[in-house]
């Protein structure tokens, strides 16, 4: 394929799902696929696009989308159907609970199905990229919420390969056609940002500086799901007491950048262990000021960043995750009970739209174990929008919201597998598996864009 050296429009479209289209929202009239090696070897597939007689190369840093009121109706005859209104009338003595409507502060959802935020590493050089747009509009449902991987605050809160930020005009500007995709789609999309802290390694820090965190020791050395690897993390450098209003406002910025770039709100990564829950659980925090020590002061700095986020994007806009029982990352705690108790009343009382709570029985990534504990205490204690997520079927999602234990369920893996989750969830139709090999390799398509919709099986 002949591509002119010379660059002059920046236009991209879905065809690197491997063969010609369209995005929801997005009007292109041909493409093709031009393979390319990055310096560091791996290849990936530019989205070429036919547009008024000429060949153009997608560049993710400043594409616009062209968008087409009159087809926004007729859009990606392969996504969920609604399964609700703005007066419930999905719902119903028959009604499946986790496909009935729910108003979320002012965002009217039309099923309780949520994209959880998933890393997959395919944001090259920290910046979003087009296959991205491809990804969450295949998820994006009418009145279905989207919630985006996590997204680093500042480059100091990277701790790997790949993953997107919020603190550059580039990023900025590279996330509103991925947010104009889904919401041509009618979902609502949230940012999750965050900072890694002492999970992180000097080749992704600024001049290759030691990561920060709430202590001086590092994460214990982690072998890989496969068994084939060990990860090992550098030590970490203690946060002095008045450097920790500037992390704050990294996350301020961070917000308001997720504004610009069109999200509905942001959700606040204050679990698994990266730098918030480094200062929430006992058994990393081991400071001796006003960050430290009792329970109140460990939950201090997380509260100061919630408090600031609210303040400049409004708390109707943020989310915030926890994961007290957690120890990923080496972050455990003494007391998750107490934890999880008081940080949700604290948010409660702060007036954010949801919060959103890891299983206890996920105290590890993959496993999914027994437990005495339950979130129900921290349900009560919030009293706003309670989202659930760790290892939830189809049964006990819907049991979950049936019981009142949850608003919300957050799909993780199967919604990566299946990018119509809410459709099958409806039909109780098979699903497709997922490949953890393919989780966080830099390939646009496999393992990312390629999952079958349930027409493309019965074809």
């Amino acid at each position: 394929m002949e591509v002119p050296p010379a660059i002059d429009d920046d236009v991209w479209s879905s065809s690197c799902l491997g063969r010609s289209g369209t995005l929801p929202g997005l009007n292109w009239h041909g493409c093709k696929l031009l393979r390319h090696k990055t310096p560091r070897g791996l290849r990936f597939v530019h989205v070429v696009v036919h547009q008024d007689d000429r060949w153009t190369v997608d560049r993710p840093a400043s594409v616009q989308p062209r968008t087409s009121t009159t087809r926004r109706r007729r859009i990606d005859k392969r996504s969920s159907s609604p399964m609700g209104d703005d007066n419930g009338g999905a719902a119903g003595k028959d009604a499946i609970p986790l496909l009935t409507p729910y108003k979320m502060g002012s965002f009217q959802l039309s099923h309780r199905v949520v994209l959880a935020p998933l890393t997959r590493q395919r944001s090259f050089g920290c910046v979003p990229q087009p296959h991205a747009a491809v990804y969450y509009a295949q998820r994006a449902t009418n009145g279905g919420l989207l919630i985006a991987e996590a997204t680093g605050v500042s480059h100091a809160a990277q701790g790997y390969p790949d993953t997107p930020g919020l603190w550059t005009r580039q990023q900025v500007e590279a996330w509103k056609p991925i947010v104009d995709a889904v919401h041509a789609k009618g979902a609502v999309f949230f940012c999750q940002i965050w900072h890694t802290g002492r999970a992180s390694n000097y080749e992704f820090q600024p001049n290759g500086q030691a990561p920060v965190s709430s202590t001086d020791r590092p994460v214990s050395p982690k072998e890989s799901v496969d068994g084939l690897s060990v990860t090992t993390y550098a030590v970490p450098r203690r946060l002095a007491a008045d450097e920790i209003p500037a992390v704050v406002d990294e996350f301020r910025t961070a917000a308001r950048n997720a504004i610009e770039a069109g999200f509905d709100g942001v959700e606040i990564h204050a679990a698994h262990g990266y730098l918030i829950d480094q200062f929430l659980k006992d058994g990393v925090n081991d400071r001796a000021d006003e960050y430290g020590g009792g329970l109140a002061n460990r939950c201090r700095f997380a509260l100061e960043v919630v408090s600031a986020v609210a303040g400049e994007v409004g708390a109707g806009r943020v989310g915030v995750r926890l994961s007290p029982y957690t120890d990923y990352m080496d972050a455990v705690d003494s007391d998750p009970d107490a934890l999880g108790l008081h940080m949700a009343r604290a948010l409660g009382e702060l007036g954010v739209l949801y919060l959103h709570a890891v299983e206890p029985r996920m105290r590890r990534p993959t496993e999914r174990g027994e437990t005495r504990h339950s979130l129900r205490g921290m349900r009560d204690a919030f009293g706003g929008t309670f989202v659930v997520a760790g290892a939830y079927t189809r049964e006990d999602g819907n049991r979950a919201v049936a019981d009142g234990y949850a608003d919300l369920v957050a799909y993780g893996r199967l919604f990566l597998a299946n990018p119509d989750l809410p459709r099958r969830f409806e039909l109780d139709a098979p699903l497709n598996k997922y490949d953890r090999k393919t989780f966080y390799t830099p390939d646009p398509v496999i393992g990312y864009t390629d999952y079958p919709f349930l027409c493309d099986a019965s074809k």
